[in-house]
């Protein structure tokens, strides 16, 4: 059992007694009169506000969608956010606290009565009142089941067909729901493989929240449930009446004419499976340990095991000194860090590596794009084909597509009272989760017997408010990526004793010879209206062991094994829950410690932010495996007992856990700012890319320079987030030092220095990418911007390629991608999705070039490598690859694509809300920001 749901009989006894009063609420007696909702407090007294682009509204009728195809309409509220949010780009210069609504949403509790748009009571101890401006739910009940109720009945109204889609997703079944698109294919057979489950496996899961979450798990099931009601509520109420979302009929799922068809029941275990794909989206953390071993293979071999592995260590850079940090005051929390004399690391032989099967028997379309379109009636002709590139474009989710990282985005700027000018903390915040039309995630207020919060909740799982506002605080969150995923190496064996093979299904658990589960999915489709694929099926098989899920087949030191992937968080997908409940609930959360006692209970890895008028507080969740002495968490372990987690027991997927103190936490600090960079000293980076330059910086040095200052405002923090959000990481942490080397000789090539000159003149202004004019659609300094991403990946090549050689650069490139611009269409999320600059060498040219110009360098690379060291050597290499650079045209640094025509700069970086239903947004301007957002400073506390 973790160790954060041990109570002792006491603290039980306690626990429910303090939740004795919302356990007997939890279902109205029958024909029980409703109550008038309590009064709520709110703290904020209007300093709080929020948006949510491109809007609230995620549902479409058949009808709307038609009329999006044909006129360009938009259904009511599914777009009232997007102008605001895009204004910020070209109006955060002259930002002020009044103007702020201008851009964001009144995150206030409660609709003045003037201000209602509708209210709705579909049951007596609930409304659901909605506000003219935004459309955002506002629930209250008098009972917490009611409130619960009215939670999932909002949910069906916003976000029925979304739901409907993740649920399919998480059970690997989204080409026999939606169609059998190319990209739909890739979708499942990437996510599907990372939380593979029975039926009998989600429902065990409900059982063990039920049964070892205490008090709070059984309430947590209940609201579970509940919430489900409401969404059952309404799916039958949208069906009986012809206004449920339009793309079932676009799928086939019901008829236009008849309505004859059905949507499909929800239930609990549709919750499991959705929260795998939002845990698995987000909050994963560790893993790649094979592509990890592969790549310091390839540094052994060329160096020699000695060399190689050192120089390795360099580019892994598990605790570079120089990364930026959230927890800055030189507090340090030791975890997964490399041991003194590592013990059971299984490198793979040589060339032996090979990825286990995942697909088989293919049918017809499997593994094309074949179309086949079907004969659609004329009125449904200008909806034909909207799947026909995916329901979710390929690469389009965080953590899907190929060769993207399994985390996002998401950043944090907060700073304390004692250096803002109303002597309280102010936060600027929010998750950072791509772009898609409707959002993954939606807005609601949920006022009840103990909850009483306003925010953002991922469609599906929206019993609770999983990041926003209570009563007199504020919280968000930011994917932490630490390492809480292992990677093993079973041997293999057969059952009769003969010798194994790297295909055999058997392995030594504990001595004895063991066979794999296998765990299977069989989907077909045929063509709709929606998606004219061609009729298709195909069959995903995975293995299942005790120490995970099969990878990879190698031999290790001639014997054959299979590679396995675990994960602390495998079959505890929603054990969260009993956190986010307590996030809602005002009478835990009095103050920053109750707060990140509450984060505790969240397994998943996430950075959590606090902010109320006293204190800003940070805390890092997740299920953190403590691993036996000796075992490396960077590289694959021999599966034997001894290397096993503490504790660790297979059945139910369990271990110990490292303690709440050892997880980095802080309270009163300066500030506190986060972009997925490293938490704190000595935390150790569970992959690449956390060197002396990462996004993070572009946040840090804006936020310190405003607390030196002093006086910070809500309007300055988020000027400062604004900022960050258009400025290009290369220009503004890279290319002094480039310039640096290039400038340390006259340049006298004319054509040659005018570049030079181009490339100083943006620096100068900032480095950002942004238009010259609001709404040119032409970038200021376009053409220093155009060379800069042409020169990128080339300068990379030349600077790293001939010192490494072509095997470790191709290795070390597929650990860690050269580059991230908002113009790649690579990365976390694919082209068009905000997010950039997460992943990238840029930590290591900074060291480098560092190096070569004489300057001091903490934790240096093992090797110098631009010219191999020499000043001389490495200018030339740089002016060589600009020279190169200068010469690609636009129409060949920006190809094009289905959005946007060859050569348009602003176009390749601009964002495209990608639908997720048959409802398609405008595009907007490059910003690398939140998708949602609160800007919020408490004034006063109860």
């Amino acid at each position: 059992m973790p160790p954060r749901t041990v109570m002792s009989r006491a603290a039980a006894a306690a626990a429910v007694l303090a939740l004795g009063t919302t356990l007997l609420a939890a279902t109205p007696q029958p024909g029980a009169a409703a109550a008038e909702p309590e009064p709520v407090n709110d703290y904020c007294r209007a300093q709080c506000d929020d948006i949510l682009t491109p809007g609230e509204n995620g549902n479409a009728t058949l009808v709307e969608i038609l009329g999006n195809k044909a006129f360009g309409t938009h259904p009511a509220h599914s777009d009232d956010q997007l102008d605001r949010y895009n204004g910020l780009v070209a109006g955060h210069t002259a930002l002020t606290d009044k103007k702020l609504t201008d851009f964001f949403n009144d995150a206030s509790f409660g609709v003045p009565k003037d201000r209602v748009e509708s209210v709705i009571s579909p049951r007596a101890d609930v409304t659901i009142t909605r506000d003219r401006a935004t459309g955002v739910p506002h629930i209250k009940g008098t009972t917490r089941y009611g409130t619960e109720f009215g939670a999932g009945y909002a949910a069906g109204q916003d976000r029925l067909w979304l739901m409907d889609l993740f649920r399919h997703i998480g059970r690997g079944q989204l080409t026999s729901f939606a169609g059998g698109a190319l990209a739909n294919q890739g979708l499942e057979q990437q996510f599907w493989p990372m939380a593979p489950y029975t039926e009998a496996d989600l429902e065990a899961q409900v059982a063990y929240i039920r049964t070892h979450e205490g008090p709070r798990g059984e309430q947590a099931m209940a609201d579970a449930q509940a919430y489900v009601d409401g969404i059952n509520a309404y799916r039958e109420k949208a069906k009986n009446g012809r206004y449920f979302p339009g793309e079932y009929v676009l799928t086939g799922k019901i008829d236009a004419i008849t309505n004859v068809g059905e949507i499909q029941p929800f239930k609990l275990t549709d919750l499991i499976s959705i929260a795998s794909v939002v845990g698995g989206q987000f909050g994963g953390g560790g893993g790649g340990e094979v592509q990890a071993a592969l790549s310091l293979l390839a540094a052994q071999q060329k160096y020699g095991v000695a060399e190689g592995t050192k120089v390795w260590e360099s580019f892994r850079q598990r605790n570079d000194p120089e990364t930026v940090l959230t927890v800055h005051d030189g507090t340090a929390f030791p975890y997964a860090d490399k041991p003194g004399k590592a013990r059971g690391t299984a490198l793979p032989d040589a060339g032996s590596v090979t990825v286990e099967p995942l697909v088989h028997d293919r049918t017809g379309s499997a593994g094309t794009d074949r179309k086949a379109p079907v004969k659609a009636p004329a009125n449904l002709k200008k909806a034909q084909g909207i799947y026909d590139d995916g329901v979710i474009p390929e690469g389009a989710l965080p953590g899907s597509g190929p060769g993207a990282q399994q985390r996002g985005m998401s950043n944090a700027l907060l700073v304390s009272g004692a250096h803002t000018a109303g002597g309280n903390p102010i936060a600027v915040f929010g998750p950072q989760t791509g772009y898609f039309a409707p959002q993954l995630m939606m807005l609601q207020e949920l006022q009840g017997p103990g909850i009483s919060a306003r925010g953002v909740s991922f469609a599906g799982v929206g019993m609770y408010v999983q990041m926003g506002r209570g009563q007199d605080y504020a919280w968000s969150a930011t994917s932490a990526g630490q390492d809480i995923t292992d990677t093993y190496a079973i041997e293999l064996c057969e059952p009769d004793g003969s010798a194994p093979s790297k295909d055999s299904t058997h392995y030594l658990y504990r001595g004895t010879c063991t066979a794999m589960e296998t765990l299977e999915r069989t989907n077909s489709w045929k063509p709709t209206v929606a998606d004219s694929t061609a009729k298709g099926s195909y069959r995903m098989q995975v293995r299942r062991t005790h120490y995970g899920i099969v990878t990879h087949r190698a031999t290790v030191d001639g014997k054959p094994v299979a590679y396995t992937s675990l994960r602390s968080t495998y079959r505890h997908e929603a054990d969260s829950i009993t956190g986010f409940q307590m996030f809602n609930d005002p009478g835990y959360v009095k103050d920053a410690a109750s707060f990140q006692r509450a984060a505790s209970n969240i397994d998943y890895a996430f950075n959590w932010f606090y902010a109320d008028s006293r204190t800003a507080a940070y805390y890092n969740s997740g299920m953190n495996p403590v691993r036996a002495a000796g075992v490396d968490p960077a590289l694959p372990v021999k599966a034997e007992r001894a290397y096993e987690w503490k504790d660790y027991d297979p059945a139910a997927n369990t271990a110990a856990y490292t303690s709440f103190a050892e997880h980095p936490n802080s309270s009163g600090q300066d500030y506190y700012i986060s972009w997925n960079n490293k938490q704190a000293e000595g935390y150790s980076a569970a992959g690449f890319g956390f060197g002396a330059v990462h996004r993070g910086d572009l946040l840090d040095d804006r936020v310190a320079k405003l607390v030196a200052e002093g006086g910070v405002t809500r309007a300055s923090l988020t000027r400062a987030m604004a900022e960050a959000a258009v400025t290009d990481l290369r220009g503004e942490q890279l290319l002094p030092e480039l310039l640096k080397v290039i400038r340390s000789r006259p340049v006298t090539d004319p054509g040659l220095n005018g570049v030079v000159q181009q490339l100083e003149s943006w620096r100068a202004a900032g480095a950002r990418r942004a238009e010259n004019g609001a709404g040119s659609h032409v970038y200021a300094h376009a053409d220093a911007i155009r060379v800069m991403d042409a020169w990128w990946p080339r300068l990379v090549e030349a600077e790293f390629r001939p010192g490494l050689g072509d095997d470790l650069y191709q290795a070390l490139t597929a650990a860690l991608a050269t580059d991230e611009s908002p113009a790649a269409s690579h990365g976390a999320s694919g082209a068009h999705s905000g997010s950039a600059f997460q992943y990238g060498w840029w930590g290591f040219v900074d060291k480098d070039l560092r190096t070569v110009l004489g300057q001091p360098v903490k934790g240096p690379l093992a090797r110098t490598y631009c010219g191999g060291g020499d000043l001389g050597g490495c200018r030339d290499a740089l002016l060589t690859s600009l020279k190169e650079a200068a010469a690609q045209p636009a129409a060949q640094v920006y190809p094009g694509d289905d959005t946007c025509k060859a050569g348009d700069q602003w176009c390749a970086d601009a964002i495209v809300h990608r639908p997720l239903g048959g409802i398609s947004q405008k595009t907007i301007h490059w910003q690398n920001r939140p998708t949602y957002q609160q800007v919020v400073e408490f004034p006063a506390h109860r």
